[in-house]
């Protein structure tokens, strides 16, 4: 008797709790608009680029409108956790350290990283950028990267707000090298006439404790249904074609990795 009770009061309480579960017809998703081919603005002011398609294209999948929030990077999770919108989806590297704060989707893609500075300027290790200065974006991976690897050798770590910003200063000579996304970089800036003078430098940067194992979208720790509703749309569009169709728009490979 106590045992059918018992089970009625969890099957109510189950009841219950879904009856109130959050229904996620409209999500919020906070990025930087200052990371092509990722997340930028055309001419005319529209947000456009990778993650915004994508992040169209998830919603579409869970049946939910999308709306889009600009922040800047370094405050992009504290943005987050204070309920400013309910997901990024801004390039973020899926990092233990990020994971205290947030939880992740599977990640949408994954991109090596590289030292970028004029060409031929050393050989990419941390002994040659001995007194160099090397422009990183506050709060992100390559910032990690750079005080492990760079500044413990002699290098002179100069942040900014934004990557567009090291850019700026890169080709005006006033820092070095950066550390960026390779693909982010060689879109961004190696391709453009302000780039043409620089290229990568040494090999592909290896750190997968610091760099993380691909991008996710971040939600709030309290929000598990809707990080695993992202998980669930982004395996969907790799399955129905239509990440591939986003992919090509933008890449020429598999932006996905391994």
């Amino acid at each position: 008797m106590k045992k059918t009770a018992l089970l009625g009061a969890f099957v109510a309480l189950a009841v219950s709790s879904s009856a109130f579960a959050k229904e996620w017809k409209e999500i919020r998703i906070g990025l930087e608009a200052a990371y092509e081919p990722f997340t930028y603005k055309t001419a005319d002011g529209k947000l456009t680029g990778f993650d915004v398609d994508i992040a169209n294209a998830l919603c579409e999948q869970m049946k939910a409108k999308c709306s889009f929030v600009e922040q800047d990077w370094k405050g992009i999770i504290p943005a987050l956790r204070a309920n400013k919108f309910d997901a990024i989806i801004s390039s973020m590297s899926i990092t233990e350290e990020r994971k205290k704060a947030v939880d992740f989707s599977a990640k949408y893609y994954h991109t090596p990283q590289r030292l970028v500075g004029k060409t031929g300027a050393g050989d990419g290790s941390p002994a040659s950028l001995k007194g160099k200065r090397v422009g990183i974006l506050k709060a992100s991976t390559q910032e990690k990267y750079a005080q492990k690897y760079y500044a413990p050798a002699g290098a002179t770590l100069v942040p900014y707000d934004a990557q567009q910003q090291v850019y700026l200063d890169l080709a005006a000579g006033r820092i070095d090298y950066t550390v960026a996304d390779a693909v982010e970089v060689g879109e961004g800036f190696l391709k453009k006439p302000e780039g043409k003078a620089f290229a990568y430098i040494g090999a592909e940067l290896k750190d997968d404790q610091l760099f993380g194992l691909g991008a996710g979208v971040a939600v709030r720790k309290s929000d598990t249904d809707l990080r695993d509703q992202f998980t669930a749309a982004i395996k969907a569009i790799r399955a129905n074609g239509v990440y591939k169709k986003i992919n090509d728009k933008y890449f020429k490979f598999d932006v996905y990795g391994n």
